[in-house]
């Protein structure tokens, strides 16, 4: 059997759909993000529009010096597992800085927010007997593939839809442990749930809370702490799941919670035990990333990035170029075709030096295909400009539906 061929036959027809992805080969500038070095076709530099760097403190002088002077003192690994040796120092200051973040008594680090959401939510629905996790329609795969792993009875609930949740809820056993997992801000809409309402309903019912605020650690709250401290709401949440990669500029995902939760977490997850730890500098550099983050110079960058997102909306709105319209940072400018959302992100990329990865099936639904825009603090206002300029003629080029005025 020729199976190099049944992968061609696949791969092929994804090309075929307009949904095959190619990888840009970027090299970030320290000190000079969103500038990117393409070592791929088109231009020698380009401006990087769909980064998780929300906040570029990827590049901060602060995290970077706090990694450097990690490797210095501890090396570049950390050695093993958790549980063999890997446990350093670095990571136990880093998973009190997360508690402390959210208002919890415990914190667990793993090796990414998919990792911390995999690992966390099969261990729940595997060991609490009788369990119940019921998700939001919209919930991240990672979550998805941890409901599947527990392997335990589940629900759907339409999404950020109390009522049903509450009509869904009130058909399980009183008695039944019962698990609601949700996300803050949802990464491809870029709609906030209304963590308030869910709560109300949960507590109703008995069931713990997981809420997922990858998309919002750093982003909102007075010190970063996201959507639920935000709105004085993170003491009500059993469990809050978070990454390290997306505003923070490192890498790596954790879970907060009692301390007997992220214990139990800890003693059960095979996600956890079994694999190597965060390497000591990522720890370091992410400990300096959320102390920064929590004090002023924090509350100086998210309000710069909530005026640039305003802005680029603005400017969107004055050219007709349609796009969700939504409370957080995430820009999804509406294509609604694959194969043209590709040719759009390959002419801004070649031609306009502007970089935007196309959200093609199966991340979104067929016909919501999307160019999803990140505007960060240290986009400025130029390039703000340039991006609408480059889209505005592109949409003519290309022939595709304005925006009513």
């Amino acid at each position: 059997m020729d199976y190099d061929q049944l992968f061609r036959t696949q791969l092929d027809a994804l090309k075929s759909d307009g949904n095959y992805r190619v990888f840009a080969e970027l090299e970030r500038h320290r000190g000079a993000y969103p500038r990117a070095k393409n070592h791929g076709a088109g231009a020698d530099e380009v401006t990087v529009w769909c980064g998780n760097d929300y906040l570029g403190m990827g590049q901060h002088p602060e995290v970077i010096a706090a990694m450097h002077a990690a490797i210095d003192q501890c090396g570049a690994g950390a050695g093993g597992t958790r549980n063999i040796s890997g446990t350093n120092h670095s990571h136990v200051l880093l998973e009190r800085e997360l508690a402390d973040l959210h208002g919890k008594d415990g914190a667990l680090l793993f090796t990414s927010g998919y990792v911390s959401n995999w690992a966390a939510l099969g261990t729940l629905g595997a060991r609490l007997p009788g369990c119940t996790i019921l998700s939001d329609a919209f919930n991240h795969a990672s979550m998805i593939e941890g409901i599947r792993h527990a392997r335990c009875e589940k629900r759907i609930w339409a999404h950020n839809d109390p009522r049903d949740l509450e009509r869904k809820l009130a058909d399980l056993d009183p008695d039944a442990p019962k698990v609601v997992a949700f996300e803050s801000v949802y990464s491809m809409d870029g709609d906030i749930a209304p963590i308030g309402e869910i709560l109300d309903v949960a507590e109703q019912f008995g069931a713990m809370t997981y809420l997922d605020e990858v998309h919002a650690v750093g982003l909102y709250g007075k010190r970063g702490g996201g959507i639920a401290e935000r709105e004085g709401l993170s003491d009500r949440v059993t469990l809050i799941e978070g990454t390290l990669g997306k505003a923070f500029g490192v890498v790596g995902g954790y879970i907060t919670g009692s301390v007997e939760l992220v214990d139990f977490i800890r003693s059960f997850a095979s996600g956890f035990i079994f694999t190597t730890a965060l390497p000591p500098a990522v720890a370091a550099g992410a400990v300096a990333s959320i102390q920064t983050l929590k004090g002023e110079e924090g509350v100086a960058l998210r309000t710069r990035q909530q005026r640039q997102v305003a802005r680029l909306r603005a400017a969107l709105d004055r050219a007709g170029i349609p796009h969700l319209d939504n409370p957080s940072h995430i820009v999804p400018v509406m294509v609604k075709d694959p194969v043209k959302c590709k040719m759009l992100a390959d002419i801004l990329m070649q031609d306009h030096g502007i970089y935007v990865q196309p959200i093609n099936y199966p991340t979104v639904p067929k016909g919501t295909e999307r160019l999803r825009f990140t505007p960060s603090p240290l986009h400025d206002d130029s390039d703000i400009d340039a991006l609408v300029t480059a889209l505005h003629a592109l949409w003519s080029q290309c022939a595709l539906a304005r925006a009513a005025a």
